[in-house]
């Protein structure tokens, strides 16, 4: 592992106005919002679907043209900021965010509301990019992994509450609430980012330059074709759909076209050139995979409790709420451990931790209890903040100021790909594995086999004051084969944990990769002045 001096940064001798800290709560206000939204509908699709009379399938493309919108705008928010000034944009995505929730709130029928969600989604994809940029630059180089671990708060904690909340808010209401809840936070932060925020020399001076109408179609076309083959490809038995074949070369020989352009072109929509600094490269790949195991994992167990224990859509959201237990007391450690550490240990731990929380979710049965799920939530919770905190840092740490802001979005849409790579490969290995495991159950289910014998004459004896014989025996057989789909959906769910697992540790030789600031005594000077 090799490091760079502190000379090598940039520190700008710009510092805001107002005071970082007041900053930070500004602009996680924004960022909370945004993710919270993403997670806390879910719970409501149901509910959606019975009271607009359209199918569960249907429902589906409330997420999927929020997640596709979210994506292009995303890429796009470097430029954006560049043009119109980061502060005014960012602005601008939260009146369109907050307006569009309004809308989705009073939507009338399925197309209303789904044109609702392209806009939210449009208005919420530079949320989070622009929230980090202005953190990155607001704070000096030995504060981030502070001022990142009061950001990381809004990250991590609103998927954790976001079921929950959602759950209590259609449960006790209405699912229109859902989106109305936005209108007081849009608001609170509008009000906030307006006195607070102030865009740094470097944007304002900025080259304007002509929007990159090539690049944005060829990102709109392979983005938007693969979100909708994740999304759908498992309904459609993936490359035996004649469709799912041609969205998927579509959205390869768009992404192949996308990079040529950008790598070429004078003025890219999006500089892919910043992939050369091995720390964010990186960065870049690693985030891509925990985005595939924490979303992953977000899915997979309130599906496990509800599918499997009987939870209800309240109860499993409660179960997993301990999760932000662990995030809240790892993020109070992290950001004071940032500049005493060795970040590459910290993001090792913080896989490490990830990787066994998985295995542990890996060792479930029907029988457990709740409070072994309960503690393998927390050391999950607990696990992310130590890999995302130092992650997002250390990925950045050793760009120019100026390009954090273009940096930002493409980590930010390698997260929320991987995390629907995640969500598709689960769901997809859900279903694969169950049917792999009852044809491998069933084979045991035999009068050949005396174990099965003595067990299924056991219970046609309990049975038999219940109807008549063949009643009895028809009974039985309907309770080994619940027995069986039981255990078949519990086995999918255990090869899904262990697989998670294995990814995280895969990790672990790529945070070699990182080189890391070291402070020589001829540094110290500019480092005095960047904190100053």
């Amino acid at each position: 592992m090799s490091t760079t001096t502190i000379a090598d940064h940039d520190f700008s001798p710009w510092k805001p106005r107002s005071n970082p800290w007041f900053i930070a709560i500004a602009v996680m206000l924004g960022t909370f919002m945004e993710v919270l939204d993403t997670s806390i509908a879910n719970v409501a699709l149901p509910h959606i679907a019975g009271s607009m009379a359209i199918t569960p399938d249907q429902a589906t493309w409330i997420l999927t043209s929020y997640l596709i919108s979210n994506a292009i705008v995303l890429t796009c928010t470097g430029w954006l900021s560049r043009t119109f000034g980061r502060k005014r944009f960012l602005l601008t995505c939260i009146v369109i965010f907050t307006t569009a929730s309004m809308v989705c709130g009073l939507a009338t029928n399925i197309g209303m509301l789904i044109v609702a969600r392209v806009i939210q989604g449009m208005g919420g994809g530079a949320l989070q990019p622009s929230a980090q940029a202005i953190l990155l630059e607001s704070f000096p180089y030995a504060k981030r992994g502070k001022a990142m671990a009061f950001y990381s708060f809004g990250v991590i904690f609103a998927p954790v509450i976001g079921p929950t909340l959602g759950g209590w808010i259609t449960d006790s209401f209405t699912w229109r609430w859902i989106f109305f809840i936005n209108l007081p936070v849009g608001i609170l932060a509008l009000a906030l980012i307006s006195a607070l925020v102030e865009d740094p020399p470097y944007i304002k001076n900025a080259r304007k330059t002509r929007l990159d109408f090539v690049g944005l179609a060829l990102l709109s076309l392979w983005v938007g074709t693969l979100q909708v083959v994740l999304d759908k490809g498992q309904q459609a038995d993936w490359l035996g759909a004649v469709w799912v074949r041609w969205f998927v070369a579509i959205s390869l020989l768009g992404f192949l076209a996308f990079v040529a352009w950008e790598l070429t072109s004078d003025n890219p929509l999006v500089d892919l050139r910043v992939l050369k600094n091995r720390n964010f490269l990186a960065g870049t790949t690693i985030v891509f995979v925990i985005g595939i195991v924490l979303y992953a994992t977000t899915a997979l167990l309130p599906l496990f409790l509800q599918t499997l224990l009987n939870y209800s859509a309240l109860q499993s959201g409660l179960a997993v709420s301990p999760r932000g237990l662990g995030s809240i007391a790892a993020i109070l450690i992290v950001g004071n451990m940032m500049n005493i550490l060795d970040r590459r240990f910290l993001m090792t731990a913080g896989l490490l931790l990830l990787a066994y929380s998985s295995f542990q979710l890996g060792q479930l049965d029907l029988d457990i209890a709740m409070f072994s799920v309960t503690w393998c939530i927390i050391i999950n919770g607990f696990s992310t903040p130590m890999l995302f905190i130092p992650l997002t840092t250390s990925a950045v740490g050793t760009l120019k100021n100026e390009q954090i802001g273009n940096a930002t979005s493409i980590y930010n849409l390698m997260r929320n790909i991987g995390g629907s790579f995640g969500i598709s490969i689960t769901t997809t290995l859900l279903s694969r594995v169950s049917q792999g495991s009852q044809n491998f159950l069933v084979q045991r289910i035999t009068p050949l086999n005396l174990q099965f014998a003595d067990k299924t004459a056991s219970l046609r004896n309990l049975m038999r004051h219940q109807g008549t014989p063949a009643l009895a025996s028809q009974r039985v057989m309907d309770l080994i084969y619940h027995n069986v789909l039981q255990q078949a959906g519990a086995l999918s769910f255990i090869y899904n944990f262990r697989l998670l697992a294995v990814l995280c540790v895969c990790c672990v030789p790529l945070l070699f990769m990182f080189k890391l600031p070291t402070i020589k005594p001829h540094d110290k000077p500019a480092l005095a002045a960047a904190e100053a």
